[in-house]
């Protein structure tokens, strides 16, 4: 229900709609839709919150980190007044001048040309899972698109990439899908993760040393830049942490988007088997239409005017990315899995200095994953309907079934 916000708060129009119940995290669609039409901020009274959902309002907070910086927490909690579950993050939870070195560090190692190495090897191993999946197999395999593919390869190359030994990988994703749920409010999906934290935090924590990386992987990288003195020996297992805590989740479910959004388009796989060359667009363009991470907050530093209104110092705003992306004042037809769309300037990896940083990893990685699977698999469809995984901050599969007709 729309309303007008009381007379002590600037004129802006009141939803009451709780985005992080399970009903709306089912299909968060209509919301976004309904948030968007409000206005261009909108007053969430459940949970006390300014909310943005339009595209270029999304955007233009995502970039002005200096009114709306990221320091006091990029979750509904605020660094200000209360104590973070875990120490903020160099990289999402902090900003200039504290943001900038470990950012550079993260983005020479993370970044294209560093990738390079990776690139056949990644593309090796994405065979090698397609092919131990298939072979023998026959003219059609059915299987849980998240299991045996989405969640298999990541959890298969980034563990190696980053230097972690073997034991206790199996941690990486309850780990994320805590965090992740920490973002939002106290709910029952917090709970659910509470009992592990810190089992999970511990271990974690562990990975993050030194000596228990291998000695050619992101985290040896990192510690080696505290050698050379650009960033210091205490921020250097902060930003390992940040790896393993950003690092897999989303691109697991970003390979779960664009694994539902080519079985469900046809015309899109068939476009894509014509042009594997496609492959890094497509999952761009899956990271636009299901956005993983749905949502991310800011906290205002002065009285800011956005849309009309003024969002006053120190209240939280709830920028709604996925909504944003699926902005029709700023996108063409954007409920529509489309290959031939240029899906770059969307907000699914954030924007401004936040941006993510391991993107062009994700990206390798679904490039490596989706290439494989266009010389094996003629045609993909769904099997059986997908079941959601619920979390407070991402947009998640918890099964993908799907029908793989295998090329003769």
């Amino acid at each position: 229900m729309t309303t007008t916000a009381p007379t002590a708060r600037p004129a802006i129009p009141v939803v009451d709609v709780d985005p992080f119940s399970h009903e709306v995290l089912e299909d968060p669609l209509p919301m976004q839709a309904a948030l968007r039409d409000a206005g261009p901020v909108v007053f969430l009274p459940r949970y006390d919150l300014y909310a943005v959902a339009r595209y270029a309002e999304v955007r233009a907070a995502l970039v002005d980190w200096q009114r709306f910086p990221s320091s006091a927490g990029v979750g509904m909690s605020n660094f200000r007044h209360e104590t973070p579950w875990r120490p903020p993050s160099l990289l999402l939870e902090a900003d200039p001048p504290h943001h900038d070195a470990p950012r550079a560090v993260l983005s020479a190692i993370l970044g294209p040309r560093a990738l390079r190495r990776l690139t056949d090897r990644w593309f090796a191993d994405a065979e090698d899972l397609v092919a131990g999946l298939l072979d023998g197999a026959g003219p059609v395999v059915e299987l849980d698109g998240m299991a045996a593919l989405a969640a298999a390869f990541p959890l298969r190359v980034f563990p190696d990439a980053v230097g972690l030994p073997r034991e206790g990988r199996e941690n990486l994703l309850p780990y994320g899908d805590h965090a992740f749920n920490a973002f939002g409010p106290s709910n029952d999906l917090v709970a659910k993760g509470a009992p592990r934290v810190a089992e999970l935090s511990a271990w974690v924590g562990a990975q993050c040393a030194r000596e228990v990386l291998a000695d050619d992987g992101f985290g040896a990288a990192i510690w080696a830049a505290s050698d050379r003195g650009e960033i210091t020996p205490a921020q250097a297992p902060l930003i390992v942490r940040s790896l393993l805590t950003a690092g897999v989740d989303t691109t697991v479910h970003g390979l779960g988007a664009v694994l539902h959004g080519l079985a469900t388009h046809p015309d899109a796989w068939a476009t894509l088997r014509a042009r594997p060359e496609r492959a890094r667009v497509a999952f761009d363009e899956a990271v636009r239409w299901q956005s993983p991470v749905q949502t991310f907050f800011r906290t205002a530093e002065v009285d800011t005017p956005i849309g009309g209104t003024v969002v006053p110092a120190d209240r939280k705003i709830l920028m709604f990315l996925g909504a944003a992306n699926r902005d029709p004042r700023h996108w063409a037809d954007p409920d529509r899995f489309d290959l031939d769309r240029d899906p770059s300037g969307h907000v699914g990896y954030g924007m401004g200095i936040h941006q993510c940083v391991g993107q062009h990893v994700a990206r390798l990685e679904g490039a490596a994953l989706l290439t494989a699977l266009t010389r094996r698999v003629e045609r993909i469809e769904p099997a059986a309907a997908p079941a959601r995984h619920h979390n407070n901050t991402m947009r998640a599969f918890a099964s993908l079934p799907l029908r793989l007709h295998l090329a003769g």
